[in-house]
């Protein structure tokens, strides 16, 4: 396959996740778009490193990986405290950051 298909399946889902971003107002909901971008970006640079021949994209992609198990274990455990301190995940709530 042509490394442009990969581009393309890359950029509508960063898009998807771009709108996700801005149009949902659920904390869990902006979670999964921010993850659905994140993996656009490791297709991005896994084909990338295919089209070159050079593993700098997958070490890269290793590295993103990383960095979003941490987020998820990080960004979860504050969704959670919040949705049992608020009793909401609406993001649009001006009371739901200070304490």
């Amino acid at each position: 396959m042509p490394i442009g298909y990969y581009l393309v399946v890359s950029a509508l889902l960063f898009c998807t996740g771009l709108l996700g971003v801005m149009v949902r107002r659920n904390a869990i909901v902006l979670f999964m778009c921010i993850e659905l971008m994140l993996n656009a970006v490791n297709l991005t640079l896994a084909a990338a490193a295919r089209m070159w021949g050079g593993a700098d994209g997958q070490v890269f992609v290793f590295f993103v990986i990383v960095v979003a198990a941490a987020e998820v274990v990080i960004g979860l455990a504050l969704i959670v405290n919040l949705f049992f301190r608020r009793g909401t995940l609406d993001v649009d709530v001006p009371q739901l950051l200070r304490s």
